[in-house]
């Protein structure tokens, strides 16, 4: 994926040495600044959308991390896996906490994949408005049908079937729905402010 994330006003350290981009983003008052299973998962869900919108995604996500000197968090491959795993619905799910630094850099880079891909993102939802108004199935535009078929594929290979939260989207118009959701919800983290707003909506109803 041809993306570059060029933004050395934000890239230097503060005086705790935590990359300034993150502070962009507010702290949460929440126990122990760590994630709840909510965050964790809608999270983990954005992530999965970018990886099913381009071939690659993962390595973007990294390239990203690097780019934004993020690196000193996401280090590795193994270690953006383990962070994934603390959503809840995934098979391989791990008790290890998301800690609110952590989640924060996996959103920036959401965020900033997501500005790069916004003409893309656009489209896809255009057409399906479009397809959805003549009530034409989606699978009817190649496009949006492999972004779909790649949604559902990663979904599916990754969330545990028996927790109650996947049994609930098990046919495949219950998640197209949910990819489509999350298209919109990238395309929202492209406007004005719209990282900041995104990442206060993660914690609606769990701040103390």
């Amino acid at each position: 994926m041809n993306v570059s994330a060029s933004i050395p006003s934000l890239n230097s350290p503060n005086a705790q040495g935590t990359p300034m981009i993150l502070d962009t983003l507010p702290d949460p008052a929440i126990a122990g600044q760590v994630c709840p299973a909510r965050t964790r998962l809608q999270i983990d869900l954005m992530l999965l959308a970018i990886e099913a919108l381009e071939l690659g995604g993962s390595e973007a996500i990294l390239s990203f991390a690097e780019e934004l000197d993020l690196q000193g968090i996401i280090k590795n491959r193994v270690n953006l896996w383990r962070m994934r795993a603390s959503n809840p619905m995934r098979r391989a799910h791990s008790r290890r906490p998301l800690d609110i630094l952590e989640a924060k850099a996996l959103v920036v880079i959401a965020c900033y994949i997501a500005r790069r891909l916004t003409v893309v993102i656009r489209q896809l939802l255009t057409i399906y408005q479009q397809l959805a108004q003549k009530q034409i199935p989606p699978e009817q535009n190649l496009r949006l049908a492999n972004y779909l078929e790649r949604f559902r594929t990663h979904f599916k290979s990754r969330m545990n079937s028996r927790r109650s939260g996947v049994l609930a989207l098990t046919s495949d118009e219950k998640l197209d729905e949910l990819a489509i959701d999350l298209l919109g919800k990238l395309l929202f983290c492209t406007g004005t402010a719209g990282m900041q707003r995104y990442w206060i909506s993660l914690f609606d109803g769990e701040v103390e």
